[in-house]
């Protein structure tokens, strides 16, 4: 990487401000508290050096010319003083014999607001050829810079390279979880989505915790979006965003977790169709109650319960914590809902089965959906389920028909809306 250091007059900053892209995907969210902007902005009033930022050149449709490696931070705070967002802390001692404390940029004396302006920061610009084969390597150096800082660990692993980065950031923008109790705070969707995904891998409970996310974003950095494991953690969040098309407030970090695991099977193993109202009327009876249990004297509460609440206290990162959460929601959900039928067990038409289909449709599609009942030949066409298997359809003849790939793929699509 080519890089070149230039002092930079906060003036000029400023002036750039459109320009200046803060996060970039692999940056954090603000998180500095009006006392650390106060900080850094009284430093700069008095002329101590400041560390230096590191911009990556660039050219995008928007007009943006730089994205920030390092500085977000500073360069937020200095762009909201200009703007007048916060003052000085109401202590600050005088500059250069003016009083400061208090008093925002507009506020001040011109020969205090001019050492402001003027005030040269040391920016360095990563060439703008760092392009797509060089992009692991402006989060490395991101992450270098980082080092020693309070990122949280979501935020460093949002800066790792990969695709398992890029899938799980992909999953985290789902609108499911926007009707989630918790928010966005430090990248708390990339965290869950994160943890959901580790749990698909590993097709059930599983540990989450932080050094098993690392794990997983380090060796699955080649993972495919399109495989069998991504496609069920969207089928999944699809389905709790029917279930739960608002915002509930029952729904709890952990609880998202559990409920996760519990669709996974039920999608799975079970004929789920139009069963999302079904798990939502029971989940939040069920939280009801459980709330109800917490008020009463612990010896009148449900012991079922009172284990319950143990394994939502402490490690619901753990898998004996998830494991056990997951069992006793199979159990109350299940018996509060008995009539949801098992799918059958096999899936695939066997050989045979699909040479009886093929001959007695006489090769030809049945769908119809994207063509006319094309004639097809032995390697060239699906055998599809007329009742589908996720509504309980059965693995034989009499439920089988041909389907080309192209009309089996578009209702295929059309199911899973």
């Amino acid at each position: 990487m080519k890089m070149s250091k230039k002092p930079l007059p906060i003036s000029t900053i400023c002036s750039w401000e459109k320009r200046i892209d803060p996060t970039p995907d692999y940056q954090r969210p603000p998180a500095w508290t009006r006392k650390q902007k106060q900080l850094l902005i009284d430093s700069i009033l008095r002329e101590y050096d400041i560390p230096k930022m590191y911009w990556r050149s660039v050219k995008r449709d928007d007009g943006v010319r730089y994205e920030v490696i390092d500085g977000q931070q500073r360069l937020r705070t200095i762009w909201e003083f200009k703007n007048g967002d916060f003052g000085l802390m109401r202590d600050a001692d005088p500059v250069n014999d003016f009083p400061v404390a208090g008093l925002k940029y507009e506020d001040l004396d011109l020969d205090v607001s001019t050492i402001f302006d003027a005030y040269p920061v040391d920016v360095v610009i990563v060439d703008e050829a760092v392009q797509n084969d060089e992009e692991d390597e402006v989060r490395d150096m991101f992450l270098r810079l980082q080092n020693g800082t309070t990122l949280k660990a979501q935020e460093k692993r949002n800066a790792m390279p990969g695709q398992m980065r890029d899938f799980v950031k992909q999953i985290s923008q789902h609108p499911f979880f926007e009707n989630c109790k918790f928010s966005n705070s430090r990248y708390t969707f990339d965290h869950i989505a994160a943890q959901i995904t580790c749990l698909e891998l590993a097709g059930g409970p599983a540990s989450v915790r932080d050094s098993d996310l690392n794990r997983m974003y380090d060796q699955n950095r080649k993972f495919e979006t399109n495989s069998p494991q991504a496609k069920k953690v969207k089928r999944v969040l699809d389905y709790l965003l029917k279930a739960f098309p608002e915002k509930t407030p029952e729904l709890e970090r952990y609880n998202v977790i559990t409920l996760y695991c519990l669709v996974s099977t039920l999608i799975e193993k079970y004929v789920h169709y139009d069963t999302e109202p079904l798990l939502a009327k029971w989940f939040i009876e069920f939280e009801t109650n459980r709330r109800k249990q917490d008020e009463l004297p612990e010896d009148d509460r449900d012991p079922k319960l009172i284990e319950y609440r143990r394994l939502t206290s402490y490690s619901t990162d753990g898998e004996e914590s998830i494991r056990g959460r997951l069992e006793h929601l199979e159990k109350d959900f299940f018996l509060a809902c008995p009539d949801i039928p098992t799918v059958d067990g096999i899936r695939v038409f066997t050989h045979g089965q699909r040479l009886a289909i093929f001959r007695r449709d006489d090769g030809r599609c049945q769908l119809r959906v994207k063509c006319d009942g094309a004639k097809l030949g032995w390697d060239d066409w699906h055998a599809d389920h007329i009742l589908p298997h996720s509504k309980g359809g059965k693995t034989t003849v009499s439920n089988g028909q041909v389907a080309c790939i192209v009309c089996n793929t578009a209702k295929g699509n059309a199911e899973a809306q």
